[in-house]
């Protein structure tokens, strides 16, 4: 189906880290929905895309900052309904008199009562759980307003609505996964808008390959890094299916990948035809980490090395004129590559490469997040192990190591990375928590092996539940499979005396250590 035929919905993105997760979340709903820069906005993009309703997202902004981003008034007068999230809450607030103030602050999960039961909260309970991450909040609510939720703890208004017109705002994210009913919320507010749901993922996998043979001439071949992984290895299909025998993949092993890995993946990609050049760098970038502790750094050393292998390739065919890559949202995010998103930390596909690589980008899974991924796998064929496999990060086991990377520690890594995977695949939980593996520290603890004391590395186990990696929470495991893994890594790594469980949510944690 064209763009044109579709009913649109605008996320006017803030830089928040969840904009992206806005607009996919519309999606879900078979709506349209497109990403908006605030300085895009004009009365003649309004016309051409028509939007049915504007979401505003969340961002890292205070509405009192000089630079702070903003939408023109006259937008607020279109007649279509609008929906502010978090600072987009702030902003409808502060745009239509009332007053917003730093607080307290609320993050992760936060109880709201609902005082209107009408319109966003039909057919919803008395009380919802939600997700929080802010500081300032709406101390004063708009004239001619009326509220229509308030935080059980701190009493901040969590949701209002201008009385008489179908403009609302909502303090929490009902976007991601930890909030209770939030897709209900969405589809609530959808429903205002009287929207088309004729929006399907299968379109957007149709789409996607066909501009990329409408892109790529016929005399040129498409580089992909291939890992194994879920992202990368759906890249490699669709490539294969757009480009065909142009498509040049290439299996890169940087010494940092677990045990038995390189066969594994070798295995994978080939029943689903796919032959990657191997290359073993193993001791080149383990080399070049050598006395490296700073995680950035390790990480832009990681990616200009992969950039250095690239060029060595294109070197010897010089019709490779493309790359392609899994970069999905979370990646772009987490880098601050969306324009206004503040930087979390560099992915080596998204900002450790080098700019005079000479090849132009293919990122077909940008705008995606892990759950879409996986679906376009289906989609594609690709056998149902391969997609479910947990995220495994680009710079592999260097950024499960906190300092330096060393192969004592790699060692060390490896055999907890191992025993953890076995212990909960054994006991059925590999596919029903989002990832679960070990972290290193450099710091130790004392302990007593053998009757003698012994002092050893700290081990720190993460598990968590997420559905698309934006939002995560610590799996409830039970204590009977931590005390398994707690004793397995303590009795067969001898250089381990202390093994601790992550219980931090994403926010404000990552998911990944480094």
């Amino acid at each position: 189906m064209n763009k044109k035929d579709l009913d649109k919905i605008w996320v006017i993105d803030f830089g928040g880290q969840y904009a992206h997760l806005i607009a996919r979340r519309i999606r879900e709903l078979n709506v349209y929905s497109m990403i908006i820069d605030p300085d895009e906005i004009s009365v003649e993009r309004i016309r051409e895309d028509t939007p049915k309703a504007i979401i505003l997202s969340g961002g890292p902004s205070s509405i009192y900052e000089e630079n702070a981003p903003k939408i023109p008034r006259w937008l607020l007068d279109i007649n279509i309904p609008i929906l502010g999230i978090c600072y987009g809450h702030q902003l409808l607030a502060y745009m239509f008199g009332g007053k917003v103030s730093r607080g307290l602050g609320e993050f992760g999960r936060t109880r709201v009562k609902i005082l209107d039961k009408k319109d966003l909260f039909k057919g919803l309970g008395d009380v919802l759980e939600v997700w929080m991450s802010h500081n300032d909040y709406v101390e004063k609510p708009p004239p001619d307003s009326e509220i229509l939720a308030v935080s059980e703890d701190t009493g901040y208004i969590a949701a209002f609505r201008i009385k008489e017109r179908k403009i609302f705002g909502v303090q929490f994210h009902p976007e991601v996964i930890h909030t209770e009913r939030g897709l209900d919320i969405l589809n609530n507010f959808l429903e205002l808008s009287s929207c088309k749901r004729n929006w399907r993922l299968e379109d957007y996998l149709n789409n996607v390959i066909n501009n990329i043979k409408n892109t790529v001439s016929d005399n040129e071949k498409v580089l992909c890094a291939v890992s194994g992984g879920v992202d990368s290895t759906v890249t490699a299909s669709i490539l294969k299916k757009a480009v065909g025998d142009r498509l040049v993949s290439v299996f890169v092993n940087h010494g940092l990948l677990r045990e038995g890995e390189v066969e594994e993946v070798s295995t994978n990609l080939r029943r689903i035809g796919i032959e990657p050049m191997y290359i073993d760098a193993s001791e080149r970038f383990l080399n070049a980490l050598r006395g490296v502790s700073d995680p950035e750094e390790k990480r832009i050393i990681i990616g200009r090395i992969f950039g250095e292998i690239f060029k060595e390739i294109i070197s010897k065919d010089p019709s490779i004129k493309w790359l392609a890559q899994g970069t999905t949202y979370p990646d772009v995010i987490e880098s601050g590559r969306s324009r206004r998103a503040s930087k979390i930390k560099s992915h080596h596909n998204v900002a450790g490469l080098p700019e005079d690589l000479g090849l132009r980008l293919i990122e077909p899974l940008k705008d995606l997040y892990k759950d879409e991924v996986r679906r376009l796998g289906e989609l594609l064929g690709i056998p149902r192990e391969i997609l479910v496999r947990h995220p495994f990060p680009g710079p592999g086991l260097a950024v499960r190591i906190i300092g330096e990377v060393n192969e004592e520690r790699l060692s060390i890594i490896r055999k907890a990375s191992r025993i953890v995977e076995e212990i909960i695949r054994r006991h059925g939980l590999y596919e029903k928590v989002w990832q679960a593996f070990p972290v290193l520290l450099k710091d130790k603890w004392v302990g007593i092996k053998g009757d003698k004391r012994s002092e050893g590395y700290i081990i720190v186990i993460r598990i968590v539940d997420s559905q698309d990696g934006m939002t995560a929470d610590w799996s409830r495991v039970p204590y009977e499979i931590l005390d398994e893994i707690s004793r397995r890594i303590i009795s067969e790594i001898r250089e381990v005396t202390m093994v601790t469980y992550a219980i931090t949510s994403k926010p404000p944690s990552t998911i990944e250590a480094e």
